[in-house]
């Protein structure tokens, strides 16, 4: 962990004339309300750091580095990395057969055909009677019910009870309603809706007549859609008990830092560990599955284990991304020949953030070890990382107005926690990169290009998957 103040490999003097003023001159406008500016050179201290500065200088390239990438490079080169893995074009993993209950959340990588004609035979649409020709009706004793073998057929001028779901008689001409017939004290059945003719009935009323829905082997589902509840109900209707898809990506968390407590308050330089609850159930709702959460202390060579020991495909780590004493990230990546896909985002709060190729099948997603920087980094790599690898489709991008202006980076894009109001969004205060209060409260992380955004002007925002009413709400 750096000290307080500068960070090591890094001066005073990295800091040029122009986005120093801009640092300076930014203050809270308490006019505006829910508008508190970014002030990155100094939030790095503020309480809930996880331990690593996110650094608040300009991105000029050190000299072991590429240049920082723009917000939208990077996403888009997360979002392409596992397509450029040997035999893969898609980048997504390799689809299995997953039993019909695990699948909600999951990818179809075959389409989803009728096995069956939907219904797969005449079924009743009402609870009442099958009759046949024209009425009054001898009733049947007999019912018909749902889940029973076929009965005998209808005579004309007979009717037998039956239940909604059951299986149409041969022979029935409609289905009665209940409230539409009576029966006299001869049992015959008697139509009795003022908006029928007497004794007549519709052919084919109330009836769902077999193959109304589906014939076998339509399509009902092409590849590619979501598994959503109905995706579910839909297949078991179709009779399916396992479908093809794309699994869920597997994900280890490295929690880095000797100063992270697991429990109680801070006390002794200590701080608590705020990335390892509020990770796993992050990646879980971006499509992942959780495989491992664990601490790794601030020594290169227990980092160095964790990573080759690791086989999942994607591995975030928090913290250690900058070249503090302390920051063993970059040097282990190196070691072990990663390949750097990112290195540092021209984004607000979290650009020490990467992206590295670790094997041909598996990604390190580094974040920075600040609390909302993290949150920035997960949104800006992890996503359409994850969401490449399982086969999840784009969310589609809009734009609101903002009610309040936001002071912008003169070179950098801002992730600004917001909530939503009717057709505005409502910036949040307490977004320094050490805080979660305000995204503990969004419902979105509004992008604010370099420069800033005034009062009403067209934001676009990223959805946080609980807000979003998807199916990424699904955290287990």
């Amino acid at each position: 962990m750096t000290a307080h103040g500068t960070r090591a490999g890094e001066d005073s003097d990295d800091l040029d004339v122009e986005e120093a003023l801009a640092l300076v001159n930014e203050r809270p406008d308490r006019s505006a309300r829910g508008h508190t500016p970014d002030r990155s050179a100094d939030d790095h201290h503020s309480g809930g750091d996880t331990g690593r500065p996110d650094h608040g200088g300009p991105h000029r390239p050190h000299p072991s580095h590429r240049p920082a990438a723009t917000w939208a490079e990077a996403r888009a080169a997360a979002e392409r990395a596992p397509r450029h893995r040997a035999g893969s074009r898609t980048g997504h993993l390799t689809p299995v057969a997953v039993p019909l209950a695990a699948t909600l959340g999951l990818t179809l990588a075959a389409p989803l055909d009728a096995l069956t004609d939907l219904p797969s035979f005449d079924t009743s649409a009402m609870d009442g009677w099958a009759v046949s020709g024209p009425g009054p009706w001898e009733v049947r004793e007999e019912g018909v019910l749902a889940g029973h073998a076929g009965h005998a057929p209808l005579t004309d001028g007979e009717a037998v009870r039956i239940a909604t779901g059951a299986r149409i008689p041969p022979d029935t001409t409609a289905v009665l309603r209940s409230e539409h017939g009576r029966t006299d004290g001869k049992g015959r059945l008697h139509i009795t809706a003022a908006d029928r003719a007497p004794h007549t009935v519709t052919p084919g009323q109330d009836i769902r007549p077999r193959g109304q829905e589906c014939r076998s082997g339509d399509q009902l589902l092409p590849v590619g859609t979501l598994v959503t509840p109905p995706v579910l109900g839909m297949a078991a209707a179709a009779g399916y008990d396992t479908l093809t898809a794309v699994p869920r990506p597997r994900a280890a968390v490295f929690v880095l830092g000797d100063e992270l407590l697991g429990e109680g308050l801070p006390h002794d330089g200590l701080i608590r560990d705020a990335l390892g609850p509020l990770l796993p159930p992050w990646l879980r709702a971006l499509g992942a599955e959780v495989t491992e959460v664990r601490r790794v202390s601030d020594d290169e060579q227990a980092l160095y284990r964790a990573i080759t020991a690791c086989d999942a495909e994607v591995i975030v780590t928090t913290g250690g991304t900058a070249a503090g004493p302390v920051d063993h990230v970059h040097p282990t990546l190196r070691r072990i020949g990663a390949d750097l896909l990112v290195d540092g985002v021209t984004v607000r709060p979290g650009h020490p953030m990467l992206l590295a190729r670790t094997k041909d099948d598996q990604y390190l997603v580094g974040l920075p070890g600040n609390p909302l920087a993290a949150v920035s980094g997960l949104l800006t790599l992890a996503e359409p990382l994850l969401r490449t690898l399982a086969a999840r489709p784009a969310p589609e991008p809009y734009t609101l107005p903002l009610r309040d202006p936001v002071q912008g980076h003169p070179y950098d894009t801002r992730l600004i926690p917001v909530v939503l109001r009717g057709d505005r969004a409502l910036p949040l205060l307490y977004n320094g990169p050490a805080m979660l209060r305000g995204v503990a409260a969004a419902d979105a992380l509004a992008v604010v290009p370099p420069g800033g955004s005034g009062p009403g002007e067209e934001t676009e925002l990223l959805d946080l998957p609980w807000a979003s009413g998807g199916i990424g709400v699904c955290f287990t």
